[in-house]
Order: C-alpha cells, then structure tokens, then sequence
C-alpha cells in the first residue's frame, strides 16, 4: 500500500527513504547551498535600501522625489522581468552561470552608482542593471533549495529568502548610520560593491543542482532532480486553471500589502505619529516581521500545506489592514499591526516559490516561479500608486487602507479556489 502524502505533498515513505540515504557528507553539503542562498539574498535585498540613498541625491542634485522614486519602480519591474527570464536561463544552463551574471551586473550597478551625476543615467545603472543582477540571483534560489531539500521545501525556501527580508534593513542601516557619516555616499557605493561581490560571488559558487539521479519509480531519493513524481513543464503549468488562481492571489495579496507598506511614512504623519520613531522602531519590526514571515510560514507549509498556510496569512493580513488604520496613533498597537501585515507579506513570498516546486515538479521551477512572480512587478506598480491615488482623493488613509483590506480577501478566495494538480507518476 502507498503511503499517505504529508501536507506538503511528500510521501511519509519518501521522506524515510530520504533521511536513510542521506549520507554525512550529503547532508552537509546541501546546508552549505542553504549558505549560499542566504548569502545572495542578504546583498540582493539591499535593492529595498534605496530610501537611504535619496536624501544625499536630492541634497546634491536638487532632484525631486518623483524623479528619485522613479528609479526604484524601475528597479523593481525590472527584477520580477529579469526573474522571469533568469528563472528559465537556469532551467536550461544550470544555476550557477546565471547566478554568476546576477552578482556580477549587481555589483557593477554599485561600483557605477558611486560616479554617477545624471538622472537618466541612474535609472539606467540603478533600474536596469540593478534589477538584472537583482532577478537572475534571486531567481536561482528557489529551484536550488527546491531541488536540495525534497523533504523540507517549506523551510529551507523560507530561510534562503529571509535575507532578502532583512537584507534592507542591515545594509540600510550599517551604510546610514557608519558609512555615509565617515566616507559620502560614493564611497560608500565603492565599500557596499566590494562587500557585495564577496557575498553573492560565494552565493553564486555555493548555488549548484544535486547531481541527477534516475531512482525507481516508487523510490525519491533526496537531490534527484528526475523524481518519480510528474515535472510539469511550463506550456503545461500555463493551461492550468490553478496557476492563474494562484498568480491572481499572489499579486493581489502583494499589492495589498505594498500598498500598506509604501504609505506608512505618511500614514504616522497623517495620525500625528512621529515619522522619525516610526522610521527608526518601524524598520526593525517590519524587518522582523517580514524575516518572520518568510521562516515560519516556510516552516509551517512544510506540516500544514501550501494552501492552507496561504489561507491564514492572508485572512490576517485581511483583518490586519483596517486594523492599522483603526489603531491610529497608539503607537503599541500600531507596531504590532505593522509586524502583521509585514508577516503577511513575508509569508507570501516565502510560500509560493515553495508552492510552485510542490504542484508542478522542481525541473522546471526556476521557469515555472519566474512565470508567477510576475504578478509581483505589477504590484510592485499598483499599490504604491493605488495607495497614494485614494489619499489624494479622501484626504485620508481610511479608503486605502480598505481597499488593501479588500484585495487580500479576493486573494484568500483565489487560493481557496485552488487545488493543486493530482499527483501523477512518470
């Protein structure tokens, strides 16, 4: 008789005969490609780091904020284009090359971040080469952690792409509190580059397939890539209902809380909280929050399912979003409303890539992932500016604030639509 899947669509039997063949040194082989990713990520998500950088711009020259905001929305459609295309470059050459091209366009971006003196030439160095570097490296992690830990995808996904959560909030503050008070902001440019290329150079060497194995048809050993269970190619995945049920939650649940997110600044100004204790408190528990996020719901996808793990995060953030507005200026609540919605979209991100790898095989997840994470550039665009749309209309963040509320539930309906494909044997 078969055994019975776990939640996370593993056969308890696959699990067992993965734990007995893993050897020593397997085991700690494929902890060291988890290094990897945490170290690429870690200096990727220093691309979320870029509110550090527009005071000393706009000081020296003289640009406004719309031109200097400009060039993350760039960065940032770039990265979820560049994702698609990385994803499927590594698909088909392996990881590392394309891992190598992120580091090395992403740390180019900052070495010529630190001469630059025109506007258009930032959006080019920042917003294009930038989000390049940005989406092949990103790109690469999710089908390495995927196809190296069969047995905890969850987690070992959500632990890779918590340094992307927290990679903003320690080079944002190291470089605005230690670098640019002692060298500038240039320099400042040079040090980051240099500390960059170490990190994700190592990322990109560390960040390599398991060697294919052909197991028998009711055997999954563990760093196959050629498992018994069906690899959907992504023409297949595309004629699925599931994939646009999910593309849907993941980009309405993200514009949701992007929207949150991109308006807290002013949100605590408009309820006559200081901007500066939100800027300094608020960053660390959002920090905390997303980091969190990504880890635990990784973790808890592994025992609970994908889906339903989805279906919590995104009832909270659901609940979370009004609450904030609800909490005003009482800065107790405000913070631990804020570590919700963060929480929130932390967990998304965290447990799609894991959800991807689940439904439709870990061959082709780097094509498949890519293809989903482009809901995230388009809400990358939409919330921020659906955010700062309604304000302008309602003079308050009430409107907003619902409106997030409301997109986070038409997501929870979306992934409760869902079903993943049946589990079919090669």
């Amino acid at each position: 008789m078969t055994a019975p899947p776990t939640p996370s669509g593993i056969s308890e039997r696959s699990v067992a005969l993965a734990a007995a063949s893993l050897g020593a040194g397997a085991a700690f082989s494929r902890w060291w490609r988890l290094v990897g990713g945490v170290l690429m990520t870690l200096a990727l998500g220093t691309l979320y780091a870029w509110s550090v950088f527009v005071a000393p711009l706009e000081s020296e020259f003289g640009w406004k904020r719309s031109q200097t905001s400009a060039v993350f929305t760039l960065a940032a459609v770039v990265f979820a284009a560049a994702l698609f295309v990385g994803g499927r470059l590594q698909d088909r050459f392996g990881p590392f090359w394309i891992a190598l091209a992120g580091s090395l366009l992403f740390t180019l971006s900052f070495f010529l971040f630190s001469l630059t003196s025109s506007l258009h030439g930032l959006y080019f160095i920042y917003g294009v080469l930038g989000g390049i570097g940005t989406g092949f490296g990103y790109g690469v992690v999710v089908p390495v952690m995927a196809k190296w830990f069969p047995d905890r995808t969850g987690l070992a996904i959500g632990l890779a792409l918590a340094g992307f959560g927290s990679g903003s909030a320690v080079f944002g503050t190291f470089a605005n509190l230690v670098l640019f008070p002692r060298f500038g902001w240039r320099n400042s440019c040079l040090i980051l580059g240099g500390i960059f290329l170490v990190m994700t150079m190592t990322g990109a060497f560390l960040l390599k397939n398991p060697v294919e194995s052909r197991p028998a048809v009711n055997d999954v050993r563990p760093f196959s890539v050629g498992t018994g269970a069906r690899q959907f190619a992504p023409g297949e995945v595309l004629r699925m209902p599931t994939f646009y049920l999910l593309w849907l939650g993941f980009g309405l649940g993200s514009t949701a809380g992007l929207m949150v997110i991109s308006q807290l600044i002013p949100f605590a100004n408009n309820q006559g909280v200081s901007s500066a204790a939100l800027a300094t408190l608020g960053l660390v528990v959002g920090a905390g929050g997303n980091v969190s996020g990504r880890v635990l719901s990784g973790w808890l996808s592994d025992l609970l399912g994908r889906l339903n793990t989805l279906r919590v995060v995104l009832a909270m953030s659901a609940i979370a979003m009004p609450a904030l507005y609800w909490a005003g200026a009482h800065l107790t609540a405000l913070y631990v409303l804020i570590f919700a919605v963060y929480f929130g979209y932390g967990a998304q991100a965290s447990v799609i890539p894991a959800t991807v790898a689940d439904f439709w095989g870990a061959r082709y997840a780097g094509s498949n992932y890519g293809s989903i994470f482009t809901a995230w550039g388009f809400a990358g665009i939409l919330g921020p500016t659906i955010g700062g749309v309604l304000f302008d209309r309602y003079k308050n963040y009430g409107a907003a604030f619902y409106a997030a509320a409301g997109l986070a539930a038409v997501a929870l309906i979306c992934v409760l639509a869902a079903r993943k494909p049946r589990a079919q044997r090669v």
